[in-house]
């Protein structure tokens, strides 16, 4: 499904051009499931960002479902991102001012489909994820754990290929986060191709490899 070569990304200063990422080689099949790991400032989330095309200022080639993404225009690069991934932060980015139900709909309503067309899909999503109790609720009213269900359940209604997490048990307890995994480990099993940065051991054991990244380099991988 992924496939990059020789992937950069730099910033210039005064002093020259200091490195995030460098001479990034990597490949994920189909229905994988990959954590990212290494110490902090290693490139971890840029890495990710590049995956999920939200950021462009980078050098290389991106192939993504035999997609030449470095060719694409910016517009054509947004196209690929709604069709393709969904995207969970460590943060949530739910948005405050709209009830659980409502934040489910905005993704469908990105991809035009009509609204008596998104009713049921968002009620067999909240139905799926045991939230059918919460849908009038506003994101203050939710714990922790109930916004990052919330939160993968956007990420996921409108069946991405790709579900890309950056920190997704970060800011949980232990027992949120163990749920939050088995979520995650019920999505891959299902067919969603997964890749996940975290530094937990614990979180990495859920999927089938580990890319280690130091300096911005890929210093090795783990099964």
């Amino acid at each position: 499904m992924i496939k990059t070569h020789n992937v950069e990304k730099f910033f210039e200063s005064g002093a020259g051009k200091t490195y995030v990422l460098r001479r990034v080689d990597m490949d994920v099949r189909d229905g994988e499931f990959v954590s990212i790991m290494g110490p902090s400032g290693s490139g971890k989330s840029t890495l990710l960002s590049v995956l999920g095309m939200l950021d462009s200022s980078w050098t290389g080639e991106y192939y993504l479902d035999e997609n030449a993404v470095h060719k694409l225009k910016p517009k054509d690069r947004v196209a690929l991102h709604k069709k393709y991934i969904g995207f969970v932060f460590q943060s949530y980015h739910l948005l405050d001012n709209l009830t659980v139900q409502e934040n489910l709909d905005i993704p469908l309503s990105y991809r035009d489909i009509k609204p008596k067309e998104r009713a049921p899909i968002v009620a067999d999503v909240l139905d799926r994820f045991q939230i059918v109790g919460k849908k009038d609720l506003y994101p203050s009213q939710l714990s922790g754990g109930q916004q990052q269900l919330v939160a993968i359940a956007r990420a996921v209604i409108a069946n991405p290929k790709l579900l890309l997490a950056d920190e997704p048990t970060g800011n949980l307890h232990s027992n949120q986060g163990r749920e939050i995994m088995e979520l995650f480990k019920r999505l891959n099993d299902e067919g969603t191709t997964i890749i996940q940065v975290t530094h937990s051991e614990q979180n990495a054991a859920y999927g089938h490899r580990v890319i280690k990244l130091e300096d911005g380099w890929i210093a090795n991988e783990e099964k």
